[in-house]
């Protein structure tokens, strides 16, 4: 008889043997489900971190540098932090102008000549100068002698200032006369962003020599009007040394200058998100290169 009432669906127990049965399966459900989900979740996490490691591997293979001199987070003030460099023997080819031609080489970086006031009012006057014309193709320059004009007294005022101070502070670092020293073209506002190159002028990012550029160019000065890291990435300054690539950070109101010649081999990295402001200012030991500030019409 106990054998037939077990195998009766309607006996006594037959509502409790399926609840439990029920129960079973509900938990081996969610159980299976729980699994499931903790399988899903781990496998996103590998895919994550799969994601990063790639990331830093390719980035590592795309960044060459071998030291930061300067950070973006520092604050090099009052003096600028100044790094010797030994003389190509460029030199020896180019007429020499004793009390301006580099008797010493090297490269500075200082955040004590330039406010951030005056950084910020000069990169006002560089978007509105570049909104009126641009390339297409991520790099834009708007030379100074030629389009400051309509930039008005404001623009005049404070670029006469703040040359008149990077003048002073290279010759003070590099021991020369600052009245032998003669401002020089191209000096020019630029705008880099990660917009696709154009044409072969949106190519910024390669190697170059200033003095083998431009000619003139003696000294070398950049006043930077924004900041690596929350204005804009990748765009850092390098420059190129046998036993390997140095960079300096932008950071508004901070100004890097260096000797001109082939000691100082540098290039910028590519832009690769926002938009990085710069003034070049450059010097010339060579009277019969020499400009005049801009000035007002």
């Amino acid at each position: 008889m106990a054998l037939i009432r077990l195998r009766n669906p309607k006996g006594p127990n037959a509502a409790e043997i399926e609840r439990k049965i029920k129960r079973g399966n509900a938990l081996r459900q969610g159980s299976s489900w729980r699994g499931s989900r903790g399988i899903l979740l781990m496998l996103l996490v590998t895919l994550g971190l799969c994601a990063v490691a790639v990331w830093l591997y390719l980035a590592a293979l795309d960044s060459d540098i071998t030291e930061t001199l300067v950070s973006s987070r520092e604050t090099i003030s009052p003096q600028p932090v100044v790094y010797d460099v030994q003389c190509s023997e460029d030199y020896e080819n180019y007429k020499r102008y004793p009390g301006c031609t580099p008797q010493k080489c090297g490269r500075a970086v200082t955040d004590g000549v330039v406010t951030s006031e005056e950084a910020q009012a000069l990169r006002r006057l560089a978007e509105r100068g570049l909104a009126l014309a641009g390339s297409e193709g991520g790099a834009s320059i708007l030379d100074l002698h030629s389009g400051a004009l309509s930039m008005g007294k404001q623009f005049v005022n404070i670029y006469r200032e703040v040359r008149g101070r990077i003048q002073a502070v290279i010759a003070e670092t590099f021991g020369l006369d600052p009245t032998l020293m003669y401002l020089t073209k191209p000096t020019f506002f630029s705008r880099i962003n990660s917009t696709e190159a154009k044409t072969q002028h949106d190519e910024y990012w390669h190697p170059h020599i200033d003095k083998e550029t431009y000619g003139s160019f003696d000294y070398t000065s950049l006043l930077y009007l924004s900041n690596y890291g929350s204005d804009f990435t990748g765009g850092r300054f390098v420059f190129m040394d046998p036993n390997g690539n140095r960079t300096v950070e932008p950071r508004a109101g901070r100004v890097s200058f260096f000797s001109s010649g082939s000691e100082n081999l540098h290039r910028v990295e590519k832009v690769t998100w926002g938009t990085r402001y710069a003034i070049t200012v450059s010097f010339t030991c060579n009277p019969s290169h020499a400009i005049s500030d801009p000035s007002l019409p």
